[in-house]
């Protein structure tokens, strides 16, 4: 069984930004390929709304590309995300999506960069409904499209084992942020980080869509063969139904984002027995859903 890339298979290897996060086999060289795949150099004007003269401003954007991802006997799936991660974002695309139970049954990974294309073999294909030639923009996710019904009804449930701090909240968006290394150069990325109890991260992720940085974290995990059920996870923007989706399923427990929540997030939150927070930035943070995992709150 195909636990992991071989460079035959994906000739781009998973960019990381901390040596926790480095995945086997990983060399710095891969490393910094990826990164330049990952933002582009333009040479926009920059203006003064004043009216004052204009200069080139040389910069960095986030690069949007289009990946198609083939999951065998399930279905055709084209994914506006940035270039790297590629295998994490395929496996924790797929995991969300509920064809797949864990990376035991993932037997193939295929990569063609030139291409823009990207496979899954099964050891059970996924025979179902599928969502053949489905565009998945880079600002919206599939949001649990084949078993939304459960999360709405609560028919998917996180346990009940974690307890943190309000500080450590704070830690760890801290943390997501010394972490967003495309962030930092390109202004144009979104992130995901999956902690323990202690604030560990074990599994860290950037990519211009929201959900896609959350599918390449929980990826990360299922190829490392780390459980995330009992983590937290920390997010860069906004909370719609379709990260949730993905928590649920992931059985993380937390949720930490330094923006607001969509009403939907926060039903579907609560009927999924996730602590859900959002506007966590500096020394404040609004608790919507279960509060009793966070040390010290009253509801």
């Amino acid at each position: 069984m195909t636990r992991k890339a071989k460079p035959a298979m994906c000739t781009t290897q998973c960019f990381q930004v901390a040596s926790d996060d480095t995945v086997e086999g990983q060399s710095a060289d891969d490393a910094g390929a990826e990164q330049n795949e990952a933002v582009r150099r333009v040479d926009p004007l920059r203006i003064s709304t004043d009216g004052a003269a204009s200069i080139r401003d040389h910069c960095d954007v986030a690069v949007e590309k289009i990946l198609s991802i083939t999951v065998e006997e399930a279905g055709d799936y084209t994914i506006m995300c940035t270039p790297c991660d590629v295998k994490a974002l395929t496996v924790g695309f797929a995991f969300g999506e509920g064809l797949i139970s864990s990376i035991d049954d993932v037997i193939e990974f295929s990569y063609q960069p030139d291409r823009q294309t990207a496979g899954l073999r099964l050891a059970q294909p996924a025979h179902g409904e599928s969502a053949r030639n489905l565009i998945i923009t880079s600002s919206s996710g599939m949001c649990g499209s084949r078993n939304i019904a459960r999360y709405l009804a609560g028919r998917i449930t996180s346990e009940d084992s974690l307890r943190i701090s309000g500080p450590l909240l704070r830690t760890v968006a801290e943390q997501m942020h010394a972490r967003q290394r495309l962030f930092a150069r390109t202004g144009g990325t979104h992130a995901a980080g999956i902690f323990t109890a202690n604030g560990e991260f074990i599994a860290f992720a950037e990519d211009i869509g929201r959900h896609n940085s959350m599918d390449k974290a929980i990826g990360k995990c299922l190829m490392q063969k780390l459980s995330t059920a009992g983590c937290g996870v920390v997010l860069s923007g906004r909370v719609s139904l379709d990260l949730v989706a993905k928590a649920a399923r992931a059985g993380l427990e937390i949720m930490a984002a330094v923006s607001a929540p969509s009403s939907l997030a926060i039903r579907t939150a609560q009927r999924c027995n996730i602590t859900l927070c959002g506007f966590v930035r500096g020394r404040r943070a609004t608790v919507y859903t279960c509060p009793h995992r966070i040390e010290g709150v009253l509801e």
